[in-house]
């Protein structure tokens, strides 16, 4: 049986009574509200019904569900079709793999974000064949009208924007459904699907086929049982592949870091100092963006070789302690736990902004500030004041979570490339003969990345070189691909 380690701050953790505001850490990703974002984040008050106690059916009289509120799903469905248009790739699976329905009699229990590309994701998943249940990864990921026009359409969701702690486990639960049905794959992201299957039914791991996993916490925790010996099924690193790697974690979060600061706390970012801890593909795409509207950016890193390149592309490498006190905005891209702690936190200076935009929140230390002597207060969605003694103040914001998908909008066409990966991971899991996979992690071949990359160049109107015969021998490759070996860097 698999045995996740479980220390308490890398899990879920938010008041269980509705209507308390969190001051404790969650490691799972969070995402947006799209276009009513701001409007639905703020309408959570103690007065309101958990829809746990409400009863709600779909028009067919369906209600294996539970929304914030069905009559919604007109407008989850415009929002799906708009993503639609801009994730091609997913459409072409769904014409070309479609009629043979590959992953028919997959039964497959979903822990991502509900946003309205991850339900394009669902409801291609339908389309090749397989049934599937639904829950959040986050108590902030949920887009309300989405996760209504899933369940309107049939699919069994569990999910809302603004989760408890205990709704969030209990909708975990339901979407295991294992007194409903017998699931026999998995897509998760951050582990915590995966962690309440070996908690709470762990025979259900003698049926799965496999486990298919997005996150950077999710894959730690993934590698650290197969280290031990502990992984007793197949597992797919989506996180580690290229097209995630390469596109959504840097070219998304370039796109999005500046969308989320903006419309949390209207800040202009040209001349201000912004502290960027680590260099990895979401660190080079927030500097990248940073740099380019005017912000001074000084970068942490651990790593020599991640340093050096800060420094080849014009950052300034520092130690947090040499400029927690001057820097403007501190935004955590690391991956690790106490990144910023409290006396990083003490010196910084009035008005500070502090964010995160790695996938755990346990990046920023919350729990150092839950002391009684500093006062929280709730100045706008998303936006707290932490406020010391002497009248200093800090900017916080989505309560440590992830910044981009829990205040603003990320690029349908980025998630498309990683969705279609997942698909793609799902469907060899899933059709692979017995004996293929063993216990153990596995990447996709570099001949998937390049499909998945080839599906979205209609998209930009580009055309590939093709080579010929001579050139292909001179390069040692196949005219059709692989282009690269496999420990190529791009």
């Amino acid at each position: 049986q698999i045995q996740f380690p479980d220390p308490p701050q890398e899990f879920n953790t938010r008041p269980s009574k509705a209507g308390q505001r969190s001051l404790s850490p969650s490691t799972s990703q969070s995402s947006t509200e799209s276009h009513t974002s701001g409007k639905e984040a703020c309408s959570h008050g103690s007065d309101e019904a958990s829809p746990r106690e409400q009863q709600q059916a779909a028009s067919s009289g369906f209600s294996d569900f539970c929304v914030k509120n069905i009559k919604q799903a007109h407008l989850g469905r415009r929002e799906i079709e708009i993503a639609e248009q801009d994730m091609a790739a997913l459409m072409f699976l769904r014409t070309r793999a479609g009629a043979e329905k590959p992953l028919a009699g997959a039964k497959v229990m979903g822990c991502t974000h509900i946003t309205a590309q991850t339900a394009v994701l669902i409801e291609t998943l339908s389309v090749l064949g397989a049934q599937c249940r639904w829950a959040a990864c986050n108590i902030f990921s949920t887009q309300n009208a989405v996760a209504a026009a899933l369940a309107e359409a049939g699919t069994a969701v569990f999910a809302w924007r603004g989760q408890t702690e205990d709704d969030f486990w209990w909708c975990i639960e339901k979407c295991v459904g294992a007194e409903i049905w017998q699931p026999n794959m998995v897509l998760d992201d951050g582990g915590d699907l995966t962690h309440w299957i070996h908690e709470k039914h762990p025979s259900l791991f003698q049926t799965l086929k496999g486990i298919v996993e997005e996150s950077l916490t999710g894959i730690h925790r993934l590698y650290q049982l197969s280290k031990a010996g502990k992984l007793c099924l197949p597992a797919f690193n989506v996180n580690d592949c290229v097209t995630k790697q390469k596109f959504d974690s840097l070219y998304c979060c370039k796109e999005s870091v500046l969308s989320g600061l903006k419309r949390t706390t209207d800040v202009m970012f040209g001349g201000k100092q912004v502290l960027v801890c680590g260099y990895g593909e979401v660190g080079k795409g927030c500097c990248a963006a940073l740099k380019a509207v005017g912000a001074v950016v000084y970068v942490t890193e651990a790593d020599p070789i991640c340093a050096l390149q800060a420094c080849m592309d014009g950052f300034r490498v520092v130690r947090m302690e040499e400029v927690a006190a001057q820097v403007d905005v501190v935004i955590t891209c690391t991956g690790n736990k106490n990144v910023v702690v409290r006396k990083h936190l003490d010196r910084m200076k009035n008005g500070c902004i502090v964010c995160n935009m790695g996938h755990s929140n346990t990046e920023i230390d919350l729990a150092s500030l839950r002391t009684a002597e500093l006062r929280w207060e709730r100045v706008r969605s998303h936006v707290d004041h932490v406020i010391w003694p002497d009248g200093k103040r800090i900017l916080l914001l989505a309560e440590g979570r992830l910044l981009n998908l829990s205040c603003s909008t990320v690029p349908s066409i980025v998630l498309s490339i990683t969705t279609t990966t997942q698909a793609l991971a799902l469907m060899e899991l899933y059709s692979a003969p017995e004996g293929r996979y063993k216990q153990d992690i596995y990447l996709l071949p570099k001949k998937t990345d390049e499909f998945v990359a080839a599906l979205h160049l209609p998209t930009f109107d580009a055309h590939l070189t093709e080579l010929s015969e001579e050139q292909a021998r001179y390069l040692g490759v196949s005219k059709t691909g692989p282009f690269k070996p496999h420990h190529y860097r791009y």
